[in-house]
């Protein structure tokens, strides 16, 4: 467990509501990103974040400290977002889901804050990039998005999708795969199914 997870986990232990506070200062960001590519709605992604975050302040509740103290707590909360997105999909009568416009969620996709020029020679890359991952399937592009936009470790993938590890890996290959071809065929002007 790295320096920040341990002393966020000791402040858990120690006083919920305080450690409860500095988890989403850290980890929000990162459950908010995830919910958005999955769900490919910003309003969507703020309601499915404040369900994770409320059911992760009541599971916590229910925890004795030690417990706590031996969270992880990155892997944990994508754990309990992933259910809630899934939980979501299954009640859902609206599918598919809506393509997020990309107005809607700038520097999303990177740390970097790229200045106004970059901003548009990137968006139509986004835009397409947005609406192939949407059309992925739920079990690649929860893994996909895992892994290579919240930058979370195969383990840690393997973790919150309940497989071995070599699973996580192929269903992040595969997905990327899918997701080439999705882009492929767009830039050939087909239309991929």
């Amino acid at each position: 467990m790295d320096e920040l997870a341990e002393q966020l986990t000791d402040l858990l232990a120690q006083d919920l509501d305080a450690g409860f506070t500095e988890l989403v200062r850290v980890h929000a960001r990162a459950v908010h990103a995830f919910l958005l590519r999955v769900s490919g709605s910003a309003a969507e992604a703020d309601d499915l974040g404040q369900d994770a975050f409320l059911r992760a302040y009541t599971a916590l509740q229910g925890y004795p400290p030690e417990r706590r103290r031996a969270l992880q707590p990155r892997a944990w909360l994508m754990t309990i977002a992933a259910n809630v997105w899934r939980n979501h999909v299954r009640s859902s009568s609206r599918r598919p889901l809506s393509v997020m416009r990309v107005d809607d969620a700038p520097d999303m996709w990177s740390d970097a804050d790229p200045g106004p020029a970059e901003c548009a020679l990137n968006a139509d890359d986004r835009g397409r990039l947005v609406a192939a991952l949407s059309r992925l399937p739920e079990y690649y592009r929860v893994p996909v998005v895992l892994r290579h936009v919240v930058g979370m470790s195969y383990a840690e993938v393997a973790q919150i999708q309940g497989c071995p590890v070599g699973t996580a890996k192929a269903q992040v290959s595969r997905g990327m795969s899918d997701l080439r071809r999705l882009l492929t065929c767009e830039e050939e002007g087909k239309v991929a199914t």
